[in-house]
Order: structure tokens, then sequence, then C-alpha cells
């Protein structure tokens, strides 16, 4: 779900992207992904909903709180979520996309069309919120939920996991995402993309040797104009997520957990690898694009992964592909061990919250263990599907320790065969903040989303 450039939509009056936006709002409070909200709404409408949803969403804790203050006694839910929307749109910010004036008179002209009866009292809220502004907005500074606009929950929860960043980690879920790219390795490199990009006026910088592939552009598109992105030349990926693939297939640089150094060869041509969560597909396709490879791509959602058949036929790669939950190895695995293994484990998502930023009020405090257990399963159930001396890459995009380092932890003290080797700016946490230590050649800092990478090499003499 990649965000447009801009809330407005021309010509479609802000009343009309109002609406939709009330409906896509209420539904993520009662539980509905706004992904799945959004594949609904009428074509039209989508990019400027999709655009309010997210600014929205990002100040959801304020608005949820201004409503409280300004209107103690809850109004229905199609007129409270319509208000919320007003009041989010209202919220002071450098750049706001709409005149108060002109939220104010559109909101009251929604909400005639929703509940005419509540038209008056819709406009008296917001009209005394302005009037009031500055002292409601400076006392809701001392609400945590408010003022970071995140679950009072998730808020403890990144507090206690990252007592040094947690402010900064939660800033940056509140900001746009970048937009990064990767080049396709098979049809050129990214310094020749970059020059295919500045033929058609858009600027970008090359996110150095770490990241080989990547481009980080100046000012996000929409992929319909990317040159050669129908041909397979480019996808839109995080440059988080781009480390998974090299990880999994390149060589590599490692230091073991005595601090000996380690030179791991890359895979060679037509190595067995397993993508074990493949959804939605760009993982896959970038280990193909770095090797020839036997993989096989699994899903446990059908629609899911035919989303990855998609983006490898656009990118003209060929994997094998089953719709199959990982876990339930005797209903797939045909008995021959592969060379590595990518788990990019179901997760809370907390590391994506600024690209989804839905997340933060979907998830529940008793997901964390619930999803912990699954990846602990998966992990268990792969293992013995690796070759001796084969290597597992365990993923997520997840800030949660409990998902990351905790979780390999617990692993390593189950298998005795398995030893989970560091490379440096590539392995462990990585947080979406600019002091995370990721630089590019040039030394500016790279924009990552949160993630957490292990590399798990099996034992040569393993017998399991």
């Amino acid at each position: 779900m990649s965000e447009s450039t801009s809330p407005t939509a021309a010509g479609i009056p802000l009343q009309r992207l109002l609406l939709q936006t009330a409906d896509a709002v209420q539904a993520v409070r009662q539980g509905r992904s706004l992904t799945d909200v959004l594949a609904r709404c009428p074509r039209e409408l989508r990019p400027g909903t999709q655009a309010l949803s997210f600014l929205v969403l990002r100040q959801l804790g304020a608005a949820q709180a201004l409503r409280r203050q300004l209107a103690p006694k809850a109004p229905p839910p199609k007129v409270e979520n319509l208000l919320l929307c007003a009041l989010a749109l209202l919220w002071p910010a450098d750049d706001p996309p709409y005149a108060a004036h002109t939220v104010v008179d559109q909101a009251v002209r929604a909400v005639r069309q929703r509940a005419a009866p509540s038209a008056g009292f819709v406009n008296a809220v917001l009209r005394r919120f302005l009037r009031e502004r500055e002292a409601l907005v400076q006392g809701l500074q001392r609400d945590p939920v408010a003022h970071h606009n995140h679950p009072q929950w998730w808020i403890d929860r990144v507090r206690q996991d990252w007592p040094l960043h947690w402010q900064g980690i939660l800033a940056a879920n509140n900001s746009r995402p970048p937009m990064t790219l990767r080049a396709n390795a098979r049809q050129g490199s990214a310094a020749a993309y970059q020059a295919r990009l500045g033929e058609q006026g858009m600027a970008s910088r090359l996110l150095g040797e770490r990241l080989p592939q990547a481009l980080l552009l100046d000012r996000p598109q929409p992929v319909s104009a990317l040159p050669g992105f129908e041909q397979g030349a480019v996808s839109v990926q995080d440059a988080a997520a781009q480390i998974a693939a090299p990880l999994t297939v390149a060589a590599l640089q490692a230091r073991a957990a005595t601090g000996q150094d380690l030179t791991l060869p890359a895979l060679p041509p037509g190595a067995r690898v397993l993508d074990a969560c493949s959804a939605p597909g760009g993982k896959t396709a970038h280990l193909l694009e770095l090797q020839s490879l036997d993989l096989l791509a699994l899903d446990a959602d059908p629609e899911r992964l035919a989303r990855v058949e998609d983006n490898l036929r656009r990118l003209q790669l060929q994997a094998q592909t089953r719709a199959v939950d990982a876990r339930q190895t005797a209903q797939w695995w045909d008995g021959c061990p592969f060379d590595a293994i990518l788990l990019d484990a179901p997760c809370s998502a907390s590391g994506i919250v600024r690209r989804h930023p839905d997340v933060r009020w979907l998830r529940r405090p008793e997901d964390i263990p619930q999803l912990a257990r699954i990846q602990a399963e998966l992990l268990d159930a792969l293992w013995p599907l690796l070759k001796p001396g084969g290597r597992l890459v365990y993923a997520t995009c997840s800030l949660f320790r409990a998902e990351g380092q905790d979780q390999v932890d617990a692993f390593l003290q189950r298998q005795p065969d398995a030893e989970a080797v560091e490379c440096a700016g590539l392995t462990g946490h990585l947080l979406p903040v600019p002091d995370n230590g990721s630089q590019d050649a040039a030394g500016q800092a790279v924009p990552l989303d949160g993630f957490f990478y292990a590399l798990l090499l099996k034992s040569p003499a393993s017998t399991r």
C-alpha cells in the first residue's frame, strides 16, 4: 500500500472523500484492515481516501481525546467517525492539506448526507475546537495516547524494549515513509536505473554497497510513472526489506558468537531454496534476481500467494508456488533438504507502522505472544528441512524484542546444532530512526523500516 503524495483529489469535493474516509476509519476501529477497506473503495475515490485515511489514523489518538473533551457523550458511530476525521484535519500542521474553514464547511455538508439532525452538533464542536485550539492542543500534550498517537500498551512496550529510542520510534511512525526502489539486477544496475529516472526528471540517490540495488526517490511517484516498471526493470521495496535476499543467498562476511570471522560463499546456481512465508513476493523476486535458484515459495493464504505469482510474472521470473501452511511439512515437503531457507515470519508489523498506520489500532497486547508462538513453531518445523551447513534467515518487520532477539535466543536454546552469526549492519534489530547506524556512501543516513534479521547456520556435522 504505497502512499500518494497529496490528500487532495482533483475535481472530487472534500465532503465525498470525508464520507469515504469516515467509513474507512470506522472499519479500522472495528478491527478491519485498511488495505482491505481501500480495495473496496470506488476507484476514482481511492487515492484521496487513502491519503486522508493515513492522515487521520496518524492523528487518531489526539482526535479521539479531543472528541471526548468536546463531546463527552459519544454520538452515533457514523457521526463520530466523521467528526474524528475533521478534528484530525484541523489539528495544527506545518502544511495542512485544507484550510480550516473548508474542513468545517465540508464536514458539515458530509454529515447532512449521513445524519442531517447532527449537522448543527458537528458544526458547533468543530468551531469550538478552532476557537480554543491552542489551549486544547497544549492540554493534550500530557495525555500519552494523544501526544504519541499510539495505544498505551504499544507505547509501554516500545519504551520497555527501546528505552533510549522509544520517542524517536513513535515519532517516526507518524511520519510519511520514504519511497525506495529495487533495481532488477537481471536488467541492469541501480546506477543505470538512476540515470533512467533522471531522464524522466525524477531525482534519487543510491543507498550504497550494503544495499546495492536500492534507490531512494526524492519525491514519491506512482508506480505507473516509473520507467520500465511494467517490464520488470524495478520494484518498490523498502531498504530494510532488501536485506533479506542477500542474507539468504549472497556471499557474506560474518562473525561468529566466539568472535571468529567467517566468509560465507554465495549459493551456487540451481541451489534449492525455500521462501516459507512469501507473500506478497518482493523478497521472493529479489532472491531470483540475485541467483538462478530452484525456489519453492509458500504462503498460507491463496489470495496473497496470487500476488507473489503476479510479481514474478511482471519481473519475468519463475518459482514453484504452493498455498500451504509452512508448519505442516508433511503436506508439502518432498524430503529433499534445502540449501537455504528464508523465513519472513508472520508478526505484529510494528516496524512498518508509517506505511500501515492502521496496524497500531488493530493490534492488541495479547496478539504478541500468539504471534511469537507461531514464529517459534515455524522455526522448529523448518529447521530439520535445512541441509547440514545450510543457512536459515529469520526475519520479521517488527520492533518488539519478543518477535526478534528474544525469539532467536529461545530457538538457540532448543537447537544445539544452530549458530547465530552477525553481519554488521544487516542482522539484529534495525530501527526506523535517523541514528540507526545505517549510512550510504556519501555518509547520509539511510531511512529504514523497523526490521529484525537473524542469520542461523546449521552445523555441518548435524544429523538432524
